[in-house]
């Protein structure tokens, strides 16, 4: 019977992660990292916390679709927002009405949640790492409280692009639907056979919201004209991999499902371009989606798009950049055909 990869000495993982990635081709500390990102989500989802959250973003087009090729490092859930607040959801209805309905709505999600993390998810994970025999640390982050970084003892180290640990982030103004159960494993489960990687079962947002969900993420980047942190050039060559799926068509012209974004976005994160005019999710939607940034902003996400490439995020023979926009020229054109 296979080994599990926590009860191997150090120096065997470390010989371990070499040949895999001499044979998948991806740098050993991002394989390192994936295995922690699949242990975090099967924690997660073989513990009662599974019923009510949503695996969802780039990380699940890479582990649970396979539909992109960079490394996903990010865990992003969303914690059924019908679950966390409702007392203040009307009929059941996870849009709220009127914004003042909103306002208490999005109050009681920024004091609900990181509780809710800091009470219920800490000690599952902490609890998963006593029986793995793990030192890892959580810790809560982000100016809402509402991130959680699991910092595991690294073995292999990057150029510090990818760091040692896996940060969850966390949500609560949506119910995660549409989703699925889907399996996902450990990329370098399938170059080594004589060792047991974690494997987990999640439940993953549908792949067509999660493109309207970038789709309208790059709309805005490209009405604002600014980065919101590193590795923001990833939904861009997220975006791009749709083009090599049949999903792409049936996302693009789906437009029930590009307005329930649009509505929801327009209600939970409205945004204002940089003239600071209000950002109309339901023109982006219905004909008038941008998907490419012009000067300065282009650049900064080139720049951006670089850095992924030199700390391994990325496979080999990649287009540049220039290329990538031009794929996400021909999104952008299907995606504003009338359905």
């Amino acid at each position: 019977m296979p080994e599990s990869w926590f009860k191997l000495s150090r120096s065997d993982q470390g010989e371990a992660l070499e040949v895999a990635a001499s044979k998948i081709g991806r740098p050993g500390h991002l394989l390192e990292k994936d295995i922690w990102v699949v242990w975090t989500l099967d924690t997660l989802y073989r513990s009662p916390l599974g019923a009510a959250l949503t695996f969802k973003g780039g990380t699940s087009l890479s582990k649970a679709y396979k539909l992109i090729d960079r490394f996903s490092e990010d865990i992003d859930l969303t914690y059924d927002i019908l679950a966390l607040v409702p007392d203040l959801l009307r009929d059941g209805n996870p849009i709220p009405l009127t914004a003042s309905q909103e306002k208490k709505v999005s109050s009681a999600v920024r004091t609900r949640l990181p509780e809710w993390i800091a009470e219920t998810v800490v000690p599952v994970l902490q609890n998963g790492l006593r029986q793995t025999g793990q030192n890892a640390e959580l810790t809560m982050s982000g100016e809402a409280q509402d991130k959680l970084v699991l910092t595991y003892p690294a073995i292999k180290t990057g150029t510090g692009y990818a760091a040692a640990n896996v940060l969850l982030e966390f949500g609560a103004r949506a119910t995660g639907e549409p989703h699925q159960i889907q399996k996902i494993g450990c990329d370098i489960a399938e170059v080594i056979s004589e060792v047991a990687f974690p494997s987990a079962t999640p439940r993953v947002m549908k792949a067509e919201r999660t493109f309207w969900e970038k789709a309208t993420a790059a709309h805005v980047y490209c009405l604002q004209g600014r980065l919101r942190g590193q590795r923001y050039s990833r939904h861009w060559y997220d975006l791009a991999a749709f083009a090599q799926s049949p999903l792409l068509a049936r996302a693009a012209q789906d437009r029930v499902l590009a307005n329930q974004v649009a509505e929801h976005k327009t209600m939970f994160f409205s945004e204002k371009d940089a003239a600071g005019k209000r950002i109309d999710y339901f023109k982006a939607t219905s004909g008038a989606l941008q998907l490419i940034p012009q000067g300065a902003s282009r650049t900064a996400l080139a720049d951006d798009y670089h850095a992924m490439l030199e700390d391994g995020l990325l496979p080999v023979n990649q287009p540049d950049f220039d290329s990538l926009l031009e794929v996400c020229a021909a999104i952008e054109a299907m995606a504003n055909k009338p359905a």
